[in-house]
């Protein structure tokens, strides 16, 4: 097994987390553009907002298929084909003029990009101590992040620069070119033992999760805490560029400085998970993107970074928290049980997506703002419920 602060292990966890910033960058750079969007095919929100949520819908329909294959054949396989994809698909959208022909290469990228997400933290799972594996998990979520930060600027500054195809292209040459670094950090795997012809059995175990309720609990947890979060900035990014702002793209893209914040607070989801509980972490990030909804609702610039740099710091903590939980309470189909954690997940940030700018639509903020407040107050339901289903291993497993 690989051991906290080893040579193997500062060699495979740039080689994950550099795997997993390239990821997302694919996944978010689109996201500030869905205002370039609204204007480029004379669109309204719901429609380019497509563009965004069918990429997560389709890493949420692909994670489990993934998952599948990986228990068959092995984790690194499956993740370096899903990163073999990404600059192959980026250089088709680069030859696409319409709409429609964005959305279902944007659809096959979610596919591609399903492949690596659903298993990296299985592979580490499979091969990191614990102690590494609960350092390690918080790194890799904190690489997500800033890929995601990095994504979306790169998005919106080069696009008002050099035009939406030459970035897209330029994205497809830079995701090509990482490969060189990251392939040869991703060791192969000591500790996985291949179950070949085993499709209905590894149904069974995902079926056996689903009715695991510490399980299930957590990934409900997951998916309503992105649904709030990614979309509450889609929201801010159609407020900025609209009048009396008015932001172009380059500037409103700077908002998603504010992930740095949950970089910050992945990192330390370790740190917090040796000595409390994951319940009561979660209860309490839960209660500070629940005060940063209260200050966004001042509605200034001010009032917005100061808002989204809470949220992303309550959001990344809860993540990072409940999904190490369902690694470590999963004892067999690890990758089955991630997966199904990613899978409610990125549904929630797919569907959560119309949920809000449905809201922003018809009521502005103040129905954007009622629509959060119910999600946190079941998420905190949900989490005391959970604290109960742990508590007889709570000291083990929480």
């Amino acid at each position: 097994m690989i051991k906290l602060h080893s040579s193997s292990y500062k060699r495979v966890t740039v080689g994950l987390g550099l795997g997993s910033f390239l990821v997302f960058c694919n996944l978010y750079y689109f996201q500030p553009l869905l205002p370039h969007f609204m204007r480029t095919f004379n669109a309204t929100e719901i429609q380019v907002n497509w563009l965004f949520s069918v990429t997560t819908l389709a890493v949420a329909i692909a994670l489990i298929p993934w998952a599948i294959l990986s228990e068959t054949y092995g984790r690194r396989p499956v993740m370096l084909c899903s990163l073999l994809l990404i600059p192959v698909i980026n250089l088709l959208m680069f030859f696409s003029q319409d709409l429609s022909t964005l959305l279902v290469l944007r659809f096959f990228l979610g596919i591609s990009l399903a492949g690596f997400i659903a298993v990296a933290v299985a592979y580490m799972a499979d091969e990191f101590e614990p102690q590494a594996l609960l350092t390690a998990v918080g790194g890799y979520i904190s690489a997500n992040s800033l890929g995601g930060i990095l994504g979306r600027i790169y998005g919106g500054v080069m696009t008002d620069f050099i035009g939406l195809n030459w970035t897209i292209l330029s994205m497809s040459a830079l995701s090509f070119t990482a490969l060189f670094f990251i392939f040869p950090r991703i060791s192969r795997q000591d500790h996985f033992s291949a179950h070949k012809g085993r499709f209905f059995h590894h149904n069974r175990q995902l079926l056996t999760h689903i009715r695991t309720p510490k399980i299930l609990l957590a990934t409900i947890i997951g998916g309503l805490n992105f649904a709030m979060f990614i979309n509450i900035y889609t929201v801010m990014a159609f407020k900025l560029s609209s009048p009396p702002l008015s932001l172009p793209a380059s500037i409103t893209s700077l908002i998603f400085l504010c992930y740095l914040a949950g970089t910050l607070s992945a990192k330390l989801s370790g740190s917090w998970t040796k000595k409390y509980s994951t319940t009561s972490g979660i209860l309490a990030a839960a209660a500070v993107c629940f005060s940063a909804i209260i200050i966004m609702s001042l509605q200034n610039l001010v009032s917005i970074v100061l808002g989204l740099l809470l949220l992303s710091g309550g959001a990344f903590f809860i993540h990072s928290l409940a999904y190490g939980f369902v690694g470590r309470n999963a004892r067999h189909g690890k990758s089955t049980a991630t997966a199904l954690y990613l899978v409610m997940y990125y549904c929630g940030g797919s569907l959560g997506g119309f949920v809000l700018i449905s809201c922003w639509q018809s009521g502005g903020w103040p129905m954007v703002f009622t629509a959060c407040v119910f999600t946190y107050l079941i998420m905190a339901a949900l989490t005391v419920y959970l604290s109960r289903k742990s508590m007889p291993a709570n000291t083990q497993c929480a």
